[in-house]
């Protein structure tokens, strides 16, 4: 995994300032992709966290506390050539009684922060790579023992084939074939149960998802014009952000912005982060997955937003490459199963069923 991330996702070259990013549970591949980016003539720059610390912060915090910005997060992300961070949680639930308008007030904080970052990576700046370390928590809210949870994490990032980086760039032609097809089409419309959305992306450029920023990867995605969701949708899967949980979420869209939006669970989570700005409301993100080693649901949106035969759009912020102009906060990725009774119309032309695209599609 070590010799993927920094050889073929990072690609880590001599000279490189390298910040690998976790918590203290991730020790073992933290040790081994130190000594990578060491054999690759760079310096890595460890920043390791101690899970409970922003916990205390969004609890006892003060407003100017929730607001301050750590000088040093500055600095890495205008001097870092590349960024490598895990994810190894201790306890997936542990904000899950935090007031709702506190974690917002801290998420517009770190606004500007994101921006730059964002702005950095995709001038080519910054190269980073966000990936998974196997913990008994994640494991738990996958409903899997850890050495399942294992196997599975390293089979959806094809660590079990003989050569891992082959079978990434060839599943990487497949993505820049469907995204190229993508480009062409001008309106997109989702049906399935309780869904009938309308998104144009038109001017857009999708983009395809091949290992180098997320790993697993597996997925193209586009910004949709800001103004353009009319209808709704219905999220197959719980909506999963910041460490919170929020159930059956259904929105409604009316000239590009959510003028509806309940939950059987978490309702009062949702209508806080969806108010957290102007931007929060529009839609950042509109995408496919379709990464076939990643078939379940596991709570985890790294891999969630890969599973093959879904769609995903995420409130908020959308990524510069694209040509997404919507900015906020906020981007919260909520993903649909399309595998069973759903179509998609591209300039009224049905392109896909059931999870798949059709035969000269892509």
């Amino acid at each position: 995994m070590a010799d993927v991330l920094v050889g073929f996702c990072a690609a880590v070259r001599e000279g490189d300032l390298v910040t690998l990013e976790s918590t203290t549970l991730a020790a073992p591949l933290l040790r081994v992709l130190y000594h990578r980016v060491l054999e690759a003539g760079a310096q890595p720059l460890p920043r390791i966290a101690l899970e409970g610390l922003t916990d205390n912060l969004l609890r006892f915090g003060n407003d100017e506390q929730l607001a301050w910005v750590n000088p040093a997060r500055k600095d890495d992300i205008e001097s870092v050539d590349v960024r490598i961070a895990l994810e190894a949680p201790s306890n997936t639930k542990r904000l899950s009684n935090v007031d709702p308008a506190r974690q917002a007030r801290y998420e517009r904080s770190a606004e500007p922060l994101r921006n730059r970052y964002l702005e950095r990576a995709a001038a080519g700046e910054l190269r980073w790579v966000l990936s998974a370390y196997p913990t008994e928590a994640a494991a738990q809210d996958a409903s899997m023992s850890l050495p399942e949870y294992e196997d599975f994490v390293f089979g959806a990032a094809f660590l079990d084939d003989p050569d891992p980086v082959a079978r990434w760039q060839e599943f990487g032609e497949r993505l820049d074939r469907l995204a190229r097809f993508l480009m062409t089409k001008r309106e997109f419309r989702i049906v399935g149960d309780g869904t009938d959305l309308r998104l144009v992306t038109e001017g857009r450029t999708w983009v395809p998802s091949n290992g180098r920023e997320n790993f697993p990867d597996g997925e193209v995605f586009t910004g949709p014009v800001e103004t353009s969701a009319e209808g709704e949708i219905r999220f197959t899967y719980p909506a999963v952000f910041n460490a919170r949980e929020v159930d059956d979420v259904r929105l409604r869209f009316e000239g590009g912005e959510v003028v509806q939006a309940t939950a059987t669970r978490g309702q009062e989570f949702l209508r806080e982060m969806i108010a957290m700005d102007d931007g929060a409301r529009r839609v950042g993100e509109f995408a496919f997955g379709l990464n076939e080693a990643v078939p379940i649901f596991t709570r985890n949106t790294l891999f969630d937003e890969k599973i093959g035969g879904t769609m995903h759009l995420a409130l908020g912020t959308a990524y510069p490459e694209t040509g997404g102009l919507n900015r906020s906060a906020l981007h919260w990725d909520l993903i649909c199963d399309l595998r069973s009774g759903s179509e998609v119309y591209a300039d009224g032309e049905l392109v896909y069923r059931d999870g798949r695209f059709l035969n000269g599609s892509s």
